[in-house]
């Protein structure tokens, strides 16, 4: 496997222009992100080179565009708000010492090709959770949308606080608010082709606060350090270091849900396939050069993206031009975007809130299944007002529980307790006729399909409904995988009949599942002349069995 990703010069009319584009699209969404965060615009900024670049460089999506996302932004204001609650002097640089760390776990991730399960979770349960980030952001960008500073106490905070802020609203702040919304909502579709809407509203909406507004005392970004980042060097303190980790974890993988599912899309208008475990090695090579550089968090972004591949772009190479033709904008042209309004880049931002939200899913989940618009409702809601984690592990269990008792209801019809007045299992003629010979003494138990631990109680179920006989054949032919619980219940059924006198007879158990049943000690009752392949032999061992204890003449 190549080390970096697919760098192509046959095409590079197409990737340098998709660079460029991408990189006017990211501009307005990197500044507005580094506010929203906390940490200052330039980290937006540094946040959009620096994971630009080298997940461009080393990820497995050739047209992928990583740049920090409102899902992780949204994260990493929370780690940002408790860490320098908890630690004044040194919290920010253990926010980016936590970005570190989401990038460590992301390449672990990658290395032990973990990939695919990041995005094992039930649609449900991943769209309340996108949707739960997209009502967080909206929510904190009401506070400086409104022309004012954020009040304490976060989501719940500005909630309670949302009756002081539309009193003591700042008209000229919250009419640039409005006006970048209004620009971003209904700009033309034929202009927005041409140049990205976000841009043309930070652009006039700053013109509007010279001119119109150049009276008006109004919060703006104001001075950008210029030229190139301060290390960040890790930073842990000894009473943080589990949250710190666990901040790290919760980052690492909503990056890798995001990036990934970014890249399907990628995959779909580009009709290639991306290389997930290569895309989160990359990811987190820029998730570490990113908080080393004091810059935000980043992704997979879904928007820059398809800029990206609409305007031509096939390799990498557009990726890497987009993260050079910011590095520029840090190196020397910052400070434009000095007399950006904060209000501006609320509205930026909340608009990309408003896009997170799973508009599609929430419209019709009631539609398609009622348990499923309830989890992905609790998750929502949880996502808000509790926590992430919380939110992903209760929806991810509920949906999980729910999952399984589905499955074992429709598995458990496959487990049969069969004697000789049974017509509901597929038998040939050969084993009904041994059966009828059998006369009620010997019983058939008959398992189909995955063993999983959901199907203890109906394996436990047939065989207390055992009625007086003298041989069990236990098939287990259609098994083709046997859980430690299902294994117990099996046990606990064959004890139970050798309890009881029967002789039992074990059918075309694959060698795993014989290794199993061996380990449980059950080798100990069923011997090894009465382990067989074949039911119908087993059938025929076990009717001969009965008739020479003269119990069946």
């Amino acid at each position: 496997m190549a080390i970096t990703n697919q760098i192509r010069f046959n095409n590079l009319r197409g990737d340098i222009f998709g660079g460029v584009t991408a990189a006017i699209v990211s501009l307005p969404l990197a500044l507005a992100f580094g506010v929203a965060s906390g940490t200052g615009a330039i980290a937006g900024l540094y946040g959009a080179v620096c994971v630009g670049f080298f997940a461009a460089l080393f990820g497995g999506t050739p047209t992928l565009i990583s740049e920090p996302t409102g899902p992780m932004t949204v994260v990493m204001t929370a780690i940002v708000a408790g860490l320098t609650a908890s630690n004044p002097e040194n919290g920010l640089a253990m926010a980016f010492t936590v970005v570190m760390l989401a990038g460590l776990f992301q390449i672990i991730f990658g290395i032990f090709k973990l990939g695919k399960y990041v995005t094992l979770m039930p649609y449900s349960v991943i769209s309340g959770f996108m949707s739960g980030i997209g009502v967080i952001l909206v929510i904190l960008q009401i506070a400086p949308f409104l022309g004012q500073a954020a009040p304490k106490g976060g989501v719940l905070g500005t909630v309670i606080a949302i009756p002081q802020l539309l009193a003591n609203v700042n008209p000229p702040e919250a009419i640039l608010g409005a006006v970048t919304l209004a620009i971003i909502f209904f700009m033309p579709k034929k202009l927005k082709q041409l140049v990205p809407p976000q841009l043309v509203a930070l652009i006039i909406g700053t013109i509007i606060s010279l001119t119109i507004f150049g009276n008006v005392d109004i919060r703006r970004i104001g001075e950008i350090p210029i030229g190139l980042p301060t290390v960040q060097l890790p930073i842990f303190t000894s009473g943080q270091v589990t949250t710190m980790l666990v901040d790290g974890v919760m980052l690492g993988m909503l990056g890798c849900i995001d990036t990934l599912l970014t890249a399907v899309v990628a995959d779909s208008l580009t009709r290639t396939e991306h290389k997930s475990d290569k895309e989160l090695i990359g990811q987190g090579i820029g998730n570490i050069a990113s908080g080393l550089c004091g810059g935000l968090p980043g992704a997979g972004a879904t928007m820059g993206t398809v800029v990206n591949i609409q305007t031509g772009a096939t390799s990498a190479l557009s990726g890497l031009t987009r993260a050079l033709v910011l590095l520029v904008v840090v190196l020397g042209a910052a400070r434009l975007t000095q007399p950006v309004p904060m209000a501006v880049l609320a509205g930026i931002a909340l608009k990309v809130g408003i896009d997170i939200l799973d508009w599609s899913f929430l419209k019709r989940s009631h539609k398609v299944s009622l348990k499923g618009s309830l989890i992905m409702y609790g998750v929502l809601l949880l996502t808000v007002f509790v926590d992430l984690i919380v939110a992903v592990g209760v929806g991810v269990f509920i949906a999980n529980i729910l999952t399984i008792e589905r499955l074992s209801n429709l598995q458990s019809q496959e487990i049969k307790l069969i004697t000789d007045t049974d017509d509901d299992v597929r038998l040939s003629a050969e084993d009904k006729r041994l059966l009828d010979k059998g006369n009620g003494r010997v019983l058939l138990f008959y398992l189909s399909g995955p063993m999983i631990f959901g199907l203890s109680k109906a394996i436990a179920r047939e065989h207390n409904a055992m009625q007086e006989a003298d041989a069990l054949v236990m098939d287990l032919s259609d098994v083709p995988m046997l859980g430690v619980t299902a294994s117990l219940a099996i046990e606990n059924a064959i004890r139970d009949a050798y309890d009881k006198g029967l002789q039992v007879y074990l059918v075309g158990a694959s060698t795993k599942i014989q290794k199993r049943l061996e380990r449980l000690g059950l080798f100990d009752l069923v011997t090894t002349k009465h382990i067989l392949s074949d039911r119908t032999e087993a059938l025929c061992q076990a009717v001969d069995y009965v008739h020479d204890k003269g119990v069946v003449t």
